[in-house]
């Protein structure tokens, strides 16, 4: 007899750049710097964190982006 493995799907990570990020969240690029300065009134310390790809470029976790989206819909 065989079995058969089921994978329990888990959600797919991707990076997500700005462009993208600032559609999905629908905030502005400006407004998503801000919540990420802590010296900001505007700053949200739940908000996901960037992750660096290079000298000059960041991105985001999507499990992040789509926890923190649940998390301010309760």
């Amino acid at each position: 007899m065989s079995s058969v493995y089921t994978r329990q799907s888990e959600p797919q990570q991707r990076i997500l750049r700005m462009r993208e990020l600032t559609k999905i969240v629908g905030l502005s690029r400006s407004t998503i710097y801000e919540k990420l300065n802590p010296e900001s009134r505007y700053y949200d310390e739940t908000f996901p964190k960037t992750v660096r790809l290079g000298a000059a470029s960041v991105g985001w976790r999507s499990t992040s982006v789509d926890e923190w989206i649940a998390s301010r819909s309760v």
